[in-house]
């Protein structure tokens, strides 16, 4: 079951009181005050874990709440540290406050830890708060409250290539015959309910990330169909693989229009992911012996189409090499803008390296709080 959205409750552990205590020895008739400090509350961490695809364990289990700290002792024992909450998601998850609406943190890439909810501090007991002028002090600290929120997670796909195109285009075909990935395939619209991914593999151990996205038609930024609900997932992928069905049947739009409106849909939803680079790909050349319906296809766009067939695999080798050459040139890009653009995110998470990172009672890491 594929799962993008959750909402969950976070709350981190209670500092543990201080304690009040006397020492009391045979022969030691004024001991003293020996009064532990309590121990910090644990945390709630978030981990991005590359294992997972979904936010599905998060939809059975809503309430995430580390463990409390013990109390101080006497004989000037501190209270144990409460054990820490640890929250895996998928990577590219989105967290949100759930009250304000702000982005608390975007775990964009494997590995980032975050501490999103802040244990309380012990509290100080008696014996910290001797002086030459109080030397039998009778009370301690109580341990700090626990940080308490709701978040509200999205998940958003990482890929390299996003698939678009209408129902029927030859999607999910292409993403069978180019990677591993067994999505459903029906001569029927919207076979394709939830996005899919899957690597391809070239040789010279070259290998990206593509992601199908469910058929869009006209009005889908309206909710039409199964509406634009699944374009954020494609808004983190380099290059748009717009898939055009070269001879669909006279009932459906034909493949200039076919474009248009899919080009439409992509604008209304988001500028940015209109802007995105893009290369259009004519399939179903199988279904006709000339190559007049791409020449045409060509010249009514004014772009580059690449022919191709899903069914017969004809061209799928140049697509993929294609793919390969623009998703490096894209990431060179990237490098020279990040290395234009000054660091401005206040919320800088380390990796969980640790490979006891995962477990429940791993001490906390500086990461920063949120």
């Amino acid at each position: 079951m594929f799962i993008d959205r959750a909402e969950i409750y976070v709350r981190s552990g209670k500092g543990g009181s201080g304690c009040v205590s006397f020492r009391r020895e045979k022969f030691v008739p004024k001991g003293g005050p020996d009064g532990g400090d309590g121990g910090l509350g644990g945390d709630v961490f978030l981990v991005a874990d590359a294992s997972l695809g979904t936010l599905l364990e998060l939809s059975g289990k809503h309430h995430w709440i580390a463990q409390n700290g013990q109390p101080g002792q006497g004989r000037n024992k501190s209270g144990r540290k409460g054990r820490d909450c640890i929250i895996r998601v998928p990577p590219g998850t989105l967290v949100y406050d759930r009250d304000s609406g702000h982005l608390l943190k975007d775990l964009d890439q494997p590995d980032m830890k975050v501490c999103i909810a802040r244990g309380g501090m012990g509290g100080k007991g008696n014996a910290f708060f001797v002086t030459s002028v109080r030397q039998a002090p009778r009370f301690a600290q109580p341990g700090e409250e626990p940080e308490e929120r709701w978040l509200r997670m999205e998940l958003k796909l990482i890929a390299d290539i996003g698939l678009v195109g209408l129902p029927n285009a030859g999607k999910s075909t292409l993403l069978s015959r180019l990677t591993r990935a067994r999505p459903k395939i029906a001569d029927y619209p919207f076979t394709t309910l939830e996005p899919h991914l899957g690597i391809v593999e070239l040789p010279g151990y070259r290998r990206f990330v593509m992601a199908d996205l469910p058929g869009l038609i006209e009005g889908a930024h309206e909710g039409v169909g199964l509406g634009d609900d699944f374009l954020r997932h494609i808004e983190r992928t380099r290059v748009l693989v717009h898939l055009i069905d070269l001879h669909p049947l006279s009932s459906q739009p034909q493949p200039v229009e076919a474009y248009r409106i899919i080009r439409n849909e992509l604008s209304k939803y988001s500028a940015k992911l209109a802007a995105k680079p893009e290369l259009v790909v004519a399939n179903k050349i199988d279904l006709a012996n000339t190559t007049t319906a791409v020449d045409e296809l060509r010249a009514e766009l004014g772009v580059d189409v690449l022919a191709i067939s899903g069914v017969s695999g004809a061209g799928l080798e140049a697509l993929g090499i294609r793919l390969w050459d623009m998703i490096e040139q894209v990431k060179e890009q990237d490098k020279v803008r990040i290395a234009a653009e000054p660091c401005e995110d206040p919320f800088l998470a380390t990796p969980a390296d640790s490979p006891e990172s995962g477990q429940q009672d791993t001490e906390p890491m500086e990461d920063s709080a949120i």
